[in-house]
This record gives C-alpha cells, structure tokens and sequence, in this order.
C-alpha cells in the first residue's frame, strides 16, 4: 500500500529522475536516510521498476514511428512470437490486443526503407502471420510514459 509521501517521491522522481537522495528529503520535510529506506523499499516492492534516460530520436536520425498492427493465427505459440518480437530492438512497445488483431507494435527507425527491412526481415518471418497494418506516424503530438500519480491518499 503507497502512503502519502510515498507517492510524492513519485511524483518527484518522475518529474526528475536524477534528483537527488537529499534534495527528495529536503522537498519531503525528512532527513536523509529515512528517504534513501522509502526509495529502496518501493524499487524492492516493483513500484520504481527502471530509472530512463530520454534521448530525442531526431538526434539519432530515427525519424520514422509506425504503429503495426499484428494478427497471427490461433494455432500461435503467444509466447514465442512475444520472444521473438521483443529481439528485434527498433521494437520498443508490444502489445497484446484483444480484438481483431492480436499485437500492436510501436516501431521507431531511420526511414521507410528500413521500416520495410524491418516488415520483411522480422516481422514476416514469424510463423502464423495471418495479416499486419502499417500506421505510419506523420507528427507526434503527445508522447509520455509517465503514470498520473494520484495527490492525496
């Protein structure tokens, strides 16, 4: 269960995940060391699971996101099409769909040409495709993998 300030030290270390150990205790009204004891208790429970650093994709001349839109047969080994999926590293986000389709992708890359590397290289010689639908994205408004922390408890 996540008490008040716990959810505060959430907040702040999403707003800023290199803030500091005594900068969170300053913010909070608490010494030190009892804050370094609740950040270490919420990354052993698995609620702080990574700390990320952000790059912006243009700086590395991965301008292409496309969403894709993946149906495999019934007769699919779920498992072992997420396995193989989850090696091909332009993947970022896979999920699993209920629904017509069964996964949706989010793939970034440099350009077309090696999205379509992509489409035939490793997404098409998966065993049981039935079907995907490529979206390509022409302009991200929003993008965010920060959870709404609640602000009282």
């Amino acid at each position: 269960m996540l008490d008040k300030i716990d959810l505060e030290i959430l907040r702040l270390l999403q707003e800023n995940a290199r803030i500091s150990n005594a900068e969170l205790a300053r913010e909070l009204g608490m010494v030190p060391s009892g804050m370094l004891e609740r950040v270490k208790k919420l990354e052993q429970k698995n609620v702080i699971l990574h700390y990320h650093t952000r790059i912006n994709p243009v700086a590395l001349n991965q301008n292409m996101l496309a969403f894709v839109f993946l149906k495999v047969s019934p007769a699919n080994d779920y498992k072992v099409t997420a396995t193989i999926l989850s090696d091909v590293p332009e993947i970022q986000e896979i999920h699993q769909l209920a629904g017509d389709d069964c996964y949706l992708l989010k793939i970034r890359t440099y350009d077309t040409t090696s999205l379509m590397h992509i489409m035939r290289n490793s997404i098409s010689k998966l065993p049981h495709i039935l079907s995907t639908r490529t979206t390509i994205v022409l302009e991200t408004v929003k993008e965010q993998q920060q959870m709404v922390i609640p602000q009282n408890k």
